[in-house]
């Protein structure tokens, strides 16, 4: 075959590729077989070797079959991806508005409203019109590097289009990675006779999917993207945020088709109601709108507070509810013994999910809200996610509901249940009790503990239940041989996970303290601790008193933290974590000649000179702690412009008051 025969079978091919993959990933209907479909990729994949051309970068080949990763890299943005207040009421919205008039001085500031999508945030980065990363959100400074993923996705490009506008050197895009809600009721569908557990939204499905390891699997997802906003674009110039839109439109990025100016704040609150009654018809889930100010050096101007833009703002929608019945009242035993209640109920659909159980959170609200069983009520989904039941319609009610009573003994054990005074949960005391040990494995593995890939609450529970485990150490003593035993295990999913289990034996030293579920550490103390101690062994030491010299660990945690560490049953399972070789990484501690050691700050208003994550880096970098709420253990409130209230409370309390000035000139450790 000569090249000019070659060059018009590689388009060909590229075409019908990409047809066939718009019609098995987006319309979900395929026309050709999987066998066919592979054979034309490997035809286009050696012909494209044999003749390389300048357009292999957005070939379909680029876009799916890249191995599995053993994990994500991590990516620091070049530009912090901030998160957004939030508005609830028109009310809101407006004061929203005024705040911004008194601060830049003017009678009217002109907006562009659009869609809050219910998805996953990316930042995508592009040099000289290619694709070269692409990372989700994470904490906003960093994020997961998810670029082979993202370059499944149709509607992300892997070149910009040229034809309108010139193509920066470097361009910086934010945008969400969503899944409508058809194909999400498709691929639920098919999870289910696979006998596989469906997502719970179309949310989570989008973050499940692009979070995968393999990148295959992402492909076979229903993903879309959109597009809303141009972090940094080097060699181009936007006076508004609408022709920053517009750019990104012309270079071949999805832009949402409901994205509009609004002249006013008058507009802006239109705007916000047309689309809280056009929700329902959107084949995609929106949770509420977002407005920005549209004169780009205006945002400048404003600034940020925090870590949110002071420019925009998401109008949040109010919560979806429904109508249903309550069938029964049955109780959970969580991690730390507290008893939940939880309501059974007819299934009902709310916001695009089937809803059959809601939390009733304890007693007390049972009581405050007089929910019994066999009662109509009203529920919603608190923040569009969590199902809750709002009242109960007492006009319905027949004489033959049963008022709830939380049992005596803990309905997984027997033990005696307990409700300490002055709580208001009702507590199992048994230590050993199983539901307690299933809770606190599948804390143990979680994310936002040691990460373990493939352990979640069904695997978790099968170990426990097949007595292969009974506490968190257990897990790396585990064998290919016990893993196969168990029925349904491929080869390779085993292998998986002592992979993964094996790979979080080195955690950071925060993640492994907050993994072992110590009571009232959370992840913020955990990370408190671990700066503090170091390593793990100098924390397991610390007495009492040296807790709460700490000033964010008050004497109820001190107590916690020892009584955990003198139990001796934690004493063998530490033991065991140390002999197969659990060792997490120590951090390293400020010297007690740093400039900030032992002190903790709180800012409020803006920095001139810096942003507010810098700040806190400076501080911790000096050795000392930065807070986000003012108390009697704050050391010093820094405050910049436009402060809030968090300098009067720290008047009232009598703490020392930093300029902006004053502050740097202590960081640098000079007295001001």
């Amino acid at each position: 075959m000569d090249r000019q025969t070659a060059e018009k079978r590689i388009a060909e091919l590229r075409r019908t590729i990409e047809h066939h993959n718009r019609l098995y990933y987006q319309q979900d209907a395929p026309s050709i077989s999987d066998a066919e479909y592979d054979r034309l990729m490997r035809e286009l994949q050696e012909l494209e070797v044999l003749y390389p051309d300048d357009q292999l970068v957005s070939s379909p080949t680029q876009r799916v079959g890249a191995p599995p990763l053993a994990k994500f890299a991590p990516f620091v943005h070049p530009s912090a991806m901030l998160s957004l207040s939030n508005a609830f009421t028109d009310q809101d919205i407006v004061e929203f508005d005024e705040r911004l008039r008194r601060l830049v001085k003017t009678d009217v500031i002109s907006y562009i409203a659009e869609p809050k999508l219910d998805g996953l945030a990316v930042n995508l980065i592009y040099e000289k019109g290619r694709l070269i990363r692409g990372a989700t959100r994470g904490d906003g400074t960093t994020g997961e590097d998810v670029t082979a993923n993202l370059k499944t996705i149709s509607d992300v490009p892997l070149t910009l289009n040229s034809n309108l506008s010139r193509i920066p050197d470097l361009l910086e895009v934010r945008g969400e990675v969503y899944m409508k809600t058809g194909p999400f009721e498709t691929l639920n569908r098919r999870r289910v006779e696979s006998e596989e557990e469906p997502f719970a939204n179309p949310r989570n499905a989008a973050a499940g999917s692009l979070r995968q390891l393999d990148s295959r699997i992402t492909a076979r997802r229903p993903l879309n993207a959109c597009f809303y906003a141009v972090a940094q674009a080097l060699g181009c110039a936007f006076s508004t945020h609408w022709e920053a839109l517009a750019a990104l439109k012309s270079w071949g990025f999805p832009v949402n088709e409901l994205v509009d100016k609004a002249g006013s704040i008058v507009a802006c609150i239109d705007y916000y109601h047309r689309l809280s009654d056009l929700r329902k018809d959107l084949p995609y889930e929106i949770d509420g709108v977002v407005l920005k100010v549209n004169d780009l050096s205006l945002q400048e101007q404003i600034g940020s507070v925090s870590r949110s833009p002071r420019w925009a703002i998401a109008c949040k929608f109010p919560a979806a509810k429904a109508e249903t019945l309550v069938t029964d009242i049955v109780v959970q035993v969580g991690r730390t013994g507290i008893l939940t209640p939880v309501a059974i109920m007819q299934p009902v659909s709310l916001s695009g999910v089937i809803v059959s159980r809601a939390t009733l959170h304890n007693e007390d609200e049972i009581r405050k809200k007089d929910i019994r069983i066999g009662d109509t009520v009203v529920i919603q989904r608190a923040g569009d996610v969590i199902p809750e039941v709002v009242e109960v319609d007492p006009s319905k009610r027949s004489g033959a509901e049963k008022t709830f009573f939380m049992p005596l003994h803990c309905p997984q054990c027997g033990s005696d249940v307990v409700r300490l005074e002055g709580e208001v949960a009702h507590r199992c005391v048994n230590l050993s009790c199983p539901a307690q040990l299933k809770e606190h494995l599948r804390h143990f593995a979680s994310r936002g503990a040691m990460d373990i890939e493939g352990l979640g609450a069904k695997m978790t529970a099968r170990l426990f239940d097949e007595n292969l485990i009974a506490d968190p150490a257990d897990l790396y003593y585990l064998t290919e041989k016990q893993l196969l035993a168990l029925d349904r295990q491929a080869e390779k999913s085993v292998r998986n996970l002592l992979d993964s289990i094996h790979r979080s034996k080195n955690p950071p030293l925060d993640k492994f303290i907050f993994a072992l579920g110590i009571r009232h550490v959370g992840e913020r103390t955990a990370r408190i601790l671990a700066s503090t101690f170091g390593t793990f062994d100098h924390l397991s030491k610390a007495t009492s008193d040296e807790l709460i010299r700490i000033r964010e660990i008050g004497p109820e945690i001190a107590a916690s933290i020892v009584e955990f560490f003198r139990e001796p049953k934690n004493v063998i399972v530490l033991e065991k974590f140390q002999k197969a070789g659990v060792i997490p990484k120590g951090l390293k501690q400020a010297p007690a000649s740093a400039p900030l050691a032992g002190e903790s700050f709180v800012f409020t208003g803006t920095l001139s000179s810096m942003g507010r994550s810098d700040a806190k880096a400076a501080v911790e970098k000096a050795g000392g702690s930065v807070l986000s709420s003012v108390s009697s253990k704050t050391t010093f409130v820094v405050a910049g412009d436009d402060p809030g209230s968090k300098l009067d409370k720290a008047r009232a309390l009598g703490i020392s008051i930093l300029s902006e000035q004053e502050f740097i000139k202590r960081i640098h450790g000079v007295d001001p």
